[in-house]
């Protein structure tokens, strides 16, 4: 669907002005209004104001299909009256084919979730669908290909999980029952098909250098259809006990923290010792860090090429990985870099020792004539069959 044109964001800009002339306010003082009332209703209804404006979006789209549906058939009927043919496809004022309605998903907002589409959204979430991260509206979102939900509703593992761990999961049979399982997502606004914007589009200044490669700025679709290479994005965040448990126990350390002082003596007594003992071990990991530097500075000098008490102790491996083993010597960088080099060559003359071997079964030159140099590097013929 095209945006609008300069002319018509000109009017809506001027009517908007009207508007907010209308109530004695400002056009920024009209916005903010508007926003704090959107919230409020988001409130009301037990969503965020997002969840709210793409609610809003499908059933302002809702309205302009069926309006676009009433004008079609309305214009049939009158073609009918006068005895003329109704309009073919590709006309103006003609209805979707039934090829093309097959797919598309009637999405109803404003209605509570399905229990069923959200046993099949916690099923899929729990599933790898490799989703990756996109933009919608400002917000960073899962996306995932229509494919692979499909093939993990018909997977052994939902028939399982709809056999034994949950009864509200709807069962699958064939192709066209695992699409009707998954068009339940789309009808409870728990996830909706997108596609990809260019944010950037039609503005003068030049694209950020900044753009993190496949990041994708997406928009919601008119049409929530399931074609297998369409791209659906989740607005279902599953469970939040996991999120809210762990709000509470961080306020809940926060508050412990601030009640130190009136906290039991016995408590306070084990958390000074406890205290203590940390800043005594790492007090014990700086002094043999520097004692480890004092021995490897002696040693480079007396016994070359320096000896290293525990030699892993900064190196990219395990905690105790790092304390093994107790002592090794100073590795010499120009041997290893000698050896790297050495290795290739040896296996150069490996892969060239078999045409040596069948370069000699060839005729040897006879004794009056000129040596002939030849090229004993190994080579690939392609045959013809």
């Amino acid at each position: 669907m095209a945006g609008p044109n300069p002319q018509q964001m000109a009017a809506m800009q001027q009517q908007f002005a009207a508007e907010a002339a209308k109530r004695g306010m400002t056009p920024e003082q009209f916005a903010q209004k508007q926003r704090e009332q959107l919230t409020a209703d988001a409130e009301k209804l037990g969503l965020t104001p997002e969840q709210y404006v793409a609610q809003l979006r499908m059933r302002a789209m809702q309205q302009h299909q069926q309006q676009a549906q009433q004008q079609a058939q309305q214009q049939a009927q009158q073609a009918q009256q006068q005895g003329q043919a109704p309009p073919q496809q590709g006309q103006p004022g003609q209805s979707p084919a039934p090829q093309q309605q097959m797919h598309q998903v009637p999405v109803q907002p404003g209605q509570p979730a399905d229990p069923k589409a959200i046993a099949v959204a916690n099923f899929l979430r729990s599933q790898n669908l490799k989703p990756r991260t996109c933009i919608l509206d400002g917000q960073r979102k899962d996306m995932f290909k229509v494919k692979r939900a499909i093939r993990a509703i018909e997977s052994p593992a939902y028939a399982k999980a709809a056999a034994k761990k949950n009864s509200k999961l709807p069962p699958v049979t064939d192709r066209a029952s695992a699409e009707n399982v998954f068009k339940l997502l789309p009808l409870s606004l728990l996830a909706l098909r997108v596609s990809k914007i260019d944010p950037h589009a039609g503005h003068d200044h030049a694209k950020p250098k900044n753009r993190v490669k496949g990041l994708w700025t997406v928009k919601v679709e008119q049409h929530q259809e399931t074609n297998d290479m369409m791209h659906y994005v989740w607005l279902y965040e599953g469970p939040q006990w996991k999120q809210k448990a762990l709000a509470a126990a961080v306020v809940a350390g926060i508050f412990a923290v601030v009640l130190f002082p009136l906290w039991p003596i016995m408590l306070r007594q084990g958390v000074w010792y406890l205290s203590v003992g940390m800043m005594g071990l790492l007090g014990l990991f700086f002094a043999m860090s520097i004692f480890r530097l004092i021995l490897f500075c002696i040693t480079v000098f007396a016994v070359p090429p320096g000896l290293w008490l525990f030699p892993n102790l900064f190196e990219d491996v395990g905690f105790f990985d790092s304390f093994k083993p107790l002592w090794g010597w100073q590795e010499n960088k120009k041997k290893k870099s000698k050896k790297s080099k050495s290795e290739p060559a040896a296996s150069d003359v490996g892969d060239a020792a078999p045409s040596a071997t069948t370069t000699s079964a060839q005729p040897t030159s006879t004794p009056g004539s000129t040596p002939v140099k030849r090229d004993l590097a190994a080579r690939v013929e392609e045959v013809e069959e």
